[in-house]
């Protein structure tokens, strides 16, 4: 048996004891008059050796004990510091001395009463005269010489951090501190705060992945949100014309030293207000939160000295990019651009034109040098969906963010007033999503409906309360200002613990690889269909699989290999449909296409009489997904032919049409439904099959 072991068995063993002394280990309450602070505060003038006039009593967590025969010395600690307590021969009972050292361990929550004096060296300590144990500890405190070492541990088990380290939670103090101040400032200048919705029939306001739940009272999909700005931008439009929102934002991406799935921002809105305006109440706010915090406008952070007091300097994202990269960006073509990308082993999201590769120059060349504090202004068009086009440069739009020691503090713009302006960008983003952008932004009808009754001159602001908590203590991690930062279960010896990283992975991860390039594959498909009509529902079927992928957080090019290559060998079976999927794995096992991928491909003719397959169920997503995908294609298809277009086409309509058996008869309904397999009702799935489909119109010959 281990050290550990023996501790926690012994202390059971004192807790069985105490029950059958009649003591209970763990009471309901106990009078405490004053914190250690206070008590402190109140004596800070008593002598040494001098005895204070009364007694009074007080509690915390015993942190450590030392009997040193007639005389023990302990050290209480509560919320506000420490305070030492006395057991004395002559002056403490003989039976609270004997219980004391007999029951009491370090880490258990005692209280004590007696008088207040301070000893020969200065310490305000309490002469104990009467004490009873609140609470019993099973599992010993860390060592008390080394403490909680080891980071991950302290962010697992934050509330032994806190225990053990006492500026851990002076770092706390200073964040709440921080939030307190900030609605201070705010509220003095006229803002509202609200609450807006934390589930969200339709994630939105930044470029993010959400995470995804199902909401079983309506029995639909639905998401946490990205961030609050549409919602609070449906307010201005009702009329709330000062209006901010400090919450918790949940966005399923990466987890390092600057981000957390889940974390804390702030945003407002300003009606009348734009870009310039929202940086210098920014500034302003920063300047009076670095003030009040730190008392001085020189910060540390990441080993520099941040003087933050004079106006902050604003460079554009250009002058930027020009100064630290040393590349022209304005005088640059995209092509240029590509090169210097390549050149430089720089990553990009998205299609190559001059405005992402611009902001992938600036992210991996730039950001690391902006020690500030410093404005970067006027960002390409490209990258910011919902910022107003800027008044007097082309191809820009006004948007601001602020950097310190080289992080990113705050995001905000001049707002978009304009609802055909922002359907058009909408429109993009919704290109770039079927392009394979899992980030990009989705369709918000609704939100345009807002805009078209009216929006005033708006500006808006998101601010981090986590990073800016970095910069105003100096920490090195957002885990360090994050009570409970998100942590990967661990195994031990006790206990199983599901790894949720794993099982959060999608159901084919990036290293699926795909043997052929889209274009390889497109190629093969032609060289064994060559009739329009089946290359068409080969495309659209592909369109519905990115879609249905990037709803499902799932890999695009793997679900729109499926849908492109699912009825590979139709144009040379079709004359004797019952062969159909017979010649696919042959086809396919020789272009280099693995089992798994084949064993999906022939699953979309399960329950039919090819293959053998008549008896055959799905099972998993993705085979529902291939299924409902390539099928629902049909009846979009069918439903654009009879209407002479698919421009406005409308879930709705989709809808009244697949209730309609006579319409598009031979289309199988039942596997349609099999979309609500994937947690989509069949609105929801049209919506996805409507919007993608309307994508290729020009290519498939629908619009």
């Amino acid at each position: 048996m281990g050290r550990q072991e023996e501790i926690i068995k012994e202390r059971l063993k004192k807790i069985e004891e105490l029950k059958k002394k009649g003591i209970n280990p763990y009471p309901y309450s106990f009078e405490k008059k004053e914190n250690a602070a206070e008590l402190q505060e109140k004596h800070k003038s008593l002598k040494n050796e001098a005895k204070a006039k009364g007694a009074t009593t007080f509690a915390g967590r015993l942190m450590t004990f030392r009997d040193m025969g007639k005389i023990a010395f302990g050290v209480v600690q509560d919320f506000s510091g420490s305070i030492q307590v006395v057991l004395q021969e002559g002056e403490t009972s003989d039976e609270l001395i004997s219980f004391f050292k007999k029951y009491i361990d370090a880490g258990d929550f005692v209280g004590v009463e007696g008088s207040v004096f301070r000893t020969k060296r200065g310490e305000l300590s309490i002469l104990v005269k009467k004490a009873e144990i609140l609470s019993k500890s099973i599992l010993p405190l860390p060592d008390k010489w080394h403490g909680l070492e080891d980071k991950e541990e302290r962010y697992r088990k934050r509330y032994v951090d806190l225990i053990i380290n006492p500026e851990v939670k002076e770092v706390f103090l200073k964040r709440f501190k921080m939030i307190s101040l900030i609605r201070n400032f705010l509220n003095k200048k006229g803002f509202v705060e609200v609450e807006t919705p934390i589930v969200q029939p339709l994630y939105g306001g930044t470029n993010a992945k959400p995470f995804e739940t199902h909401l079983n009272a309506l029995d639909m999909h639905a998401y946490l949100r990205v961030a609050p700005e549409l919602y609070l931008k449906r307010l201005v439009v009702g009329g709330f014309e000062k209006v901010y929102e400090i919450g918790r934002n949940f966005r399923n991406e990466g987890i390092d030293q600057m981000h957390n799935p889940e974390f804390t921002m702030l945003e407002w809105y300003e009606a009348y207000a734009d870009y310039n305006k929202m940086m210098d109440t920014a500034e302003n706010l920063f300047k009076y939160l670095i003030k009040e915090v730190n008392a001085s406008p020189v910060l540390e952070f990441r080993g520099h000295k941040i003087n933050c007091g004079g106006k902050w300097p604003r460079l554009t994202m250009a002058e930027a990019v020009r100064k630290y990269a040393k590349i022209d960006v304005e005088e640059s073509s995209a092509e240029d651009l590509r090169k210097f990308v390549d050149k430089n082993n720089i990553e990009y999201r998205g299609e190559s034109n001059k405005g992402v590769l611009t902001n992938a120059i600036f992210e991996k060349m730039v950001t690391e040098n902006l020690i500030g504090p410093i404005w970067i202004i006027d960002y390409p068009k490209e990258i910011s969906p919902l910022a107003k086009p800027h008044r007097s440069k082309e191809g820009l739009v006004e948007r601001f963010e602020c950097y310190m020691g080289g992080k990113e503090i705050c995001d905000g713009w001049s707002e978009i007033i304009d609802p055909t302006d922002q359907r058009q960008r909408f429109e993009k983003e919704q290109a770039a999503m079927r392009a394979g952008n899992d980030e990009a932004h989705p369709m918000d009808e609704d939100f345009i409906n807002a805009l078209e009754q009216g929006m005033p001159v708006l500006g808006g602001i998101g601010i981090g309360m986590d990073r800016l908590a970095m910069v105003l203590t100096n920490a090195d991690s957002l885990r360090d200002v994050i009570l409970f930062p998100f942590m990967k279960p661990i195994k031990n010896d006790n206990k199983e613990v599901v790894n949720c990283e794993e099982n959060s992975k999608q159901e084919f991860s990036p290293k699926s690889k795909l043997p052929l390039t889209r274009e390889e594959a497109w190629n093969l498909v032609k060289k064994y269909n060559v009739d329009k009509s089946d290359l068409n529902h080969y495309l659209e079927s592909e369109a519905v699989m990115r879609a249905v992928a990037n709803r499902l957080r799932e890999d695009p090019n793997y679900y729109g290999m499926l849908g492109l290559i699912h009825d590979i060998d139709w144009g040379i079976t079709k004359e004797n449909s019952i062969d159909h999927l017979t010649k696919a794995p042959e086809i396919l096992k020789k272009a280099g296409f693995d089992e798994e991928f084949i064993s999906i491909i022939i699953s979309h003719g399960y329950g039919f009489d090819c293959a053998g397959l008549k008896d055959k169920k799905r099972t998993r997503k993705v085979e529902y997904a291939l299924a409902a995908s390539e099928t629902v294609t049909g009846l979009v298809h069918s439903y654009a032919l009879m209407r002479k277009t698919i421009t406005g086409m409308d879930s709705a309509g989709l809808m009244k049409k697949f209730k309609d058996k006579k319409f598009a008869a031979a289309i199988h309904r039942e596997i349609i439904k099999e979309c609500e397999q994937l947690g989509l009702s069949l609105e929801e799935f049209f919506k996805i099959a409507i919007e993608a489909i309307q994508g290729i119109s020009e290519e498939v010959g629908l619009n």
